[in-house]
């Protein structure tokens, strides 16, 4: 997944490249986006190449470095997820904030205070690390959905990539037709320059929008989120073990006979099916879905589902979408 650093910038700025040696950003090297599904045998995850929320982050950097060549904004990007824990967001389902997804930010400025080594390198660049905490103060770096930023630029590019759903080629030709322009708020935003290229992009970006809100996604997330809920209830794991790498929690699970069994199984998934009733058997959640979608904007003013009426279709069929039938699988789980 590093491949698409390349797009994002022709070379990685001299300054940032001293920010990626922190141990802070190493952690996040193990730390994957995919939130435990690459770890099953369901047919979806199980051919994805690694994509770590470093690669991410470093991506997010890049990209808001190509189009503002400033250093706070750049760092803002680069360390929004730094406070990440294993397995990503199957923590906030196990802190009941799956459909906020926020529960882990704030600890982004502790963990960055925290660092003797970055504080040092903010005083180099005279940089305060108030200015680099808060990724959201940076419209280039994040914005609210359905709005194009550098963070959800840079995962949904991957995902396109690593999903199938386009080559590098067709990603190079989407990013080489983004600028940066002001939109309908007064703030600074990335958009096309052509309504063509903003419309082919969008009906992409549904595909991968319909993965995150997928059965197995969802159960997947939920299930995991449980296992570690009870490793915490049986003290072989704390939360503050979620906060080290994924191996870690993943060797701590596998020192304890139950979690072990529970681990090796949880791996082992590969099926899902939908029920309307209460299933009398096998393991089922009922699991609501954040939905993640993009709506870019063209330079010239309008958005995507003002001109299109294919994408604004489509995506009004997947804002539509209720998650309300039982999620079932009957493969065997112990203690779930």
């Amino acid at each position: 997944m590093r491949e698409l650093w390349k797009i994002y910038h022709d070379e990685m700025p001299e300054f940032l490249d001293e920010f990626l040696q922190l141990d802070i950003m190493k952690r996040i090297e193990n730390v994957g986006m995919n939130c435990g599904c690459e770890y099953t045998q369901f047919p979806l995850f199980t051919h994805l190449k690694e994509y770590s929320r470093y690669i991410h982050s470093v991506g997010c950097a890049l990209i808001v470095w190509h189009f503002t060549e400033d250093r706070k904004q750049t760092l803002a990007a680069l360390f929004h997820d730094v406070a990440t824990p294993a397995f990503s967001h199957v923590i906030d389902f196990l802190h009941r904030d799956h459909m906020n997804q926020e529960s882990t930010e704030e600890k982004t400025l502790d963990i960055l205070k925290g660092s003797d080594e970055l504080m040092h390198l903010l005083g180099k660049y005279e940089i305060s690390v108030e200015e680099i905490a808060d990724y959201h103060l940076y419209p280039i770096a994040d914005n609210d959905t359905p709005m194009l930023s550098s963070d959800r630029l840079e995962y949904t590019l991957s995902n396109l990539y690593n999903y199938g759903f386009c080559t590098l080629d067709e990603i190079r030709t989407f990013y080489q037709d983004l600028c940066v322009s002001t939109n309908e708020l007064g703030d600074p935003e990335i958009c096309f320059q052509s309504a063509d290229a903003a419309e082919r992009f969008s009906l992409c970006t549904l595909e991968t929008s319909k993965i995150y809100v997928a059965d197995a996604d969802r159960l997947i997330m939920q299930l995991l989120a449980d296992l570690i809920e009870m490793a915490i209830k049986w003290h072989v794991l704390s939360e503050d073990d979620l906060y080290i790498e994924e191996n870690h929690v993943i060797s701590k699970l596998l020192n304890d006979e139950k979690t072990a069994a529970m681990w090796k199984s949880f791996c082992q998934l590969k099926s899902v099916k939908r029920a309307l009733n209460k299933p009398e058997s096998g393991i089922y959640r009922l699991v609501d879905a954040k939905k993640r979608w993009i709506n870019p904007r063209v330079a010239s003013g309008a958005r995507v589902n003002e001109f299109s009426s294919e994408f604004s279709k489509k995506a009004n069929a997947f804002l539509m979408q209720k998650f309300d039938e039982f999620l079932v699988t009957n493969d065997e789980i112990p203690y779930l």
